[in-house]
């Protein structure tokens, strides 16, 4: 099927189930531990052998020699794995690290040996016994050290141009009423998801099956394929349920790699979990950002120009963190300017995590506006609303598809009291602390990807849906149920969703903010294939068919659903596939977030008192699902603006605080009662379903929130996150 003119009525619209906030179909399995994650599968294959990796010891140089013979030695071991004996490794399409030092060493804990034994057990005392002697080089560990010499980085596939050009920005920016220029910065940070990356591997022949924990199952077979130099399709990745990811198991990574080459080497299933020591050193995660924003505007708070630049590192054939994306939509300005520059670092590669380039390019924007909302003596919402637009600030010619902006940031003001809010900081005082509020927007790309899905109708009427989309605790298995439930008329029982396996029809999976609305615009169209197919088996005219609570309906006929797969089972296949609408439409979603906070006017502890976001992102397929979506990213925008940082040791390469005691991320008393709201939108530019997705759009902005609500609180202006003690403790007003 293709989408290439907008959404006209269809049987999506009657909303009996789509829109509606069903449990979590899978809720139970997972709350009761039945539900089976990459490492826990103990039957299929049985009797698998462990491994366990060896991290390079240095950040930067070369593997002398490496002494296997105590490992090989040691009780249990099958096979030890090194570059010596693994064979040829290729790179796959995404990531540009390689998965197994050596000779060369790109970076810390990069993997530099796999011992494979009987028990794990074994396999980690094993690995204790691998000496390797190695040849250190100087690295280049410090962002702030080529902040002067960092090139332009090259165009690459994703994130948009690096430099952009509008107008005249130095000039207009020269003659601006009202300035600002300042720099912000933003550290590394790691994605921390609960469950650590594994995999477990079979070679049967030549075909490689891998139970592993990966968001995109396409870009996982064709990147391990790629590494291993083998057929894609002798690959078959199977992953039903993840336990979190945010980008951090997009595609193949070492635990995938080396499980396979394990298993080839030791001629039978292995199971490898990467210890979470390692994982932080040697997967990808957010590059840390320095960037500068000029805004100038006239004094009735018009925008005219809008500058940012941005610089972030990464190991070399490295992608940047493209932080400008969002100052590039945003907000009106004639006259405009982009930069974003890419230094080479050897630490672990810097990569894809929830809202690349809009999360960590919103901290520094939205503070940005609030401090020009200062200068201006307006209202840092009214600022927002003075300047919005309702075309793409590039390209005026095109329209944005559907922009609720305005109302979000309208919306959000009443519900949270804004009004209420001192616009002096310092001011408001409850006992010991200083409490302030805070607010910031939100936008997050729309993108929607080519999809597909495979449905089975039988006998009792039950419709099975098959399709690669992963569920990395988004709810995909509750939204595919809801659709093919509304589409075939049955309730949401008897729909059976099949997600995560390779050989089922191809999607995007969970990357981008792109799932939802992809996955759907699938198994719509399988759906639609098989209302046909289902019409035609039971003699009706398909055009005035009516399927609803499980019956086929034309007339005064109605025939049971599974009437139609009486002589066999019904299967059909069919995918999404779209036109130019992305290109004639900006698709985006946005909201305002809004933040109350309070610091100890002794100590400086900073509590968030309450939070709000208001969202608009087309159709809510499910409002349950979406609302755990969101304030799963105002808990990790809560993060990133208070705690989140991987600290570079600049003299010995590697991020010291790499464990979940030195990684701090928010906890249940660190985070108060958030609440949501959606703006009631449709986008018909995007699919039948005229759906966006929406888990990322819930964290960009929400840090600027929080830390622009301690300026209020305060009146100390921090412009480095995580806005911790260090940084504003010495500035705070003296307690009278």
């Amino acid at each position: 099927m293709k989408f290439d003119t907008p959404a006209t009525p269809n049987p999506i619209d009657r909303l009996r189930v789509v829109g509606k906030p069903h449990d979590r179909v899978e809720g139970r399995l997972k709350t009761t531990g039945a539900a089976t994650y990459a490492y826990e599968h103990h039957s299929v294959p049985s009797d698998p052998a462990y491994g366990y990796v060896v991290g390079a010891a240095i950040p930067k140089g070369r593997i002398k020699s490496i002494d296997i013979a105590r490992a090989k030695a040691a009780q249990g071991v099958i096979a030890v794995i090194s570059h010596e004996n693994a064979g040829p490794l290729a790179k796959g399409e995404f990531y540009t690290q390689r998965f197994l030092a050596g000779p060369e060493v790109d970076h810390y804990h990069q993997v530099a040996a796999l011992v494979v034994a009987e028990t794990f057990e074994q396999a980690r005392s094993a690995a204790s016994l691998v000496r390797i002697d190695y040849l250190k080089s100087d690295g280049s560990f410090d962002l702030e050290a080529q902040k002067r010499t960092a090139p332009v980085a090259k165009q690459g596939p994703y994130g948009g141009p690096t430099e952009t050009a509008v107008g005249d920005f130095a000039g207009a920016f020269a003659a601006s009423a009202v300035k600002l220029d300042e720099t912000y910065t933003t550290p590394d940070q790691a994605h921390a998801m609960m469950e650590p990356h594994a995999t477990m591997a079979i070679w049967e022949g030549d075909k490689l099956t891998c139970w592993t924990s990966i968001q995109q199952m396409n870009w996982g077979t064709r990147d391990l394929a790629k590494t291993l130099g083998i057929p894609k399709e002798n690959v078959r990745l199977i992953s039903p349920y993840i336990g979190g990811g945010f980008g951090g198991k997009g595609t193949a990574q070492s635990d995938l790699v080396m499980a396979a080459l394990g298993a080839r080497a030791a001629r039978r299933p292995v199971k490898l979990a990467l210890q979470r020591p390692l994982m932080f050193n040697n997967l990808i995660h957010r590059p840390a950002t320095i960037q500068r924003i000029q805004i100038g505007a006239n004094l009735d708070g018009k925008i005219i120009a809008i500058g940012h630049e941005s610089l972030s590192g990464n190991l070399r054939g490295g992608r940047t963190e493209p932080t400008t994306l969002s100052t590039r939509a945003l907000y009106a300005g004639a006259n405009r300017m982009t930069r974003v520059r890419l230094a080479v670092l050897d630490l672990a590669e810097g990569n894809a995590m929830r809202a690349p380039g809009e999360a960590p390019g919103m901290m520094a924007l939205e503070i940005a506006m609030d401090e020009m909302a200062e200068k201006l003596e307006m209202d840092p919402v009214r600022l927002r609303i003075l300047n919005d637009t309702q075309v793409d600030p590039e390209k005026p010619e095109r329209p944005f598809s559907s922009r609720r902006f305005v109302e979000c940031l309208e919306t959000g003001a009443g519900q949270f009291g804004w009004s209420n809010r001192n616009a002096t900081p310092g001011k408001v005082r409850d006992g010991r602390w200083f409490v302030g509020m805070g607010m910031a927007a939100a936008i997050r790309g729309a993108p929607i990807s080519k999809s597909g899905a495979r449905v089975r109708l039988d006998s009792g009427g039950v419709v099975t849906v098959e399709t690669d989309m992963t569920d990395i605790g988004t709810g995909s298995y509750t939204i595919v149920a809801q659709t093919a439930a509304e589409m075939m008329g049955v309730s949401i029982d008897k729909v059976v969703a099949k997600l995560g396996d390779s050989t089922f029809p191809e999607t995007p999976g969970s990357g981008g903010q792109q799932g939802a609305p992809s996955v759907t615009a699938g198994v719509y169209a399988a759906c639609a294939k098989l209302r046909e197919a289902v019409a035609q088996k039971l003699g009706f005219n398909s055009v005035d068919l009516v399927f609803a609570d499980g019956e086929v309906r034309s007339g005064n006929r109605a025939v049971p659903l599974g009437a139609a797969a009486q002589s066999g089972d019904i299967i059909v296949e069919d995918f999404m596939e779209y036109g130019d609408l992305a290109k004639r439409f900006a698709q985006q979603t946005f909201g305002a977030h809004f933040a109350e906070v309070a610091v100890d006017s002794f100590t400086g502890e900073i509590r968030v008192r309450r939070m709000l976001a208001v969202c608009a992102a087309g159709r809510i397929l499910n409002p349950k699902t979406a609302r755990s979506q969101v304030i799963g990213g105002m808990t990790m925008g809560i993060g990133a603006a208070l705690m989140e940082e991987m600290v570079v040791d600049t003299r010995f390469g590697f991020f010291v605080n790499h464990d979940l005691a030195g990684y701090e991320v928010p906890v249940h008393a660190d985070v108060p009662h958030l609440d949501v709201i959606f703006i009631d939108e449709l986008d018909p530019t995007m699919s039948p379903l005229q759906a966006k997705g929406l888990g990322e759009l819930g964290l960009t902005g929400v840090a600027a929130a929080v830390a622009n609500a301690i300026y209020n609180a305060t009146g100390v202006r921090v412009r480095e996150y995580p806005v911790t003690l260090d940084k504003f403790l010495a500035a705070l007003p003296d307690v009278t």
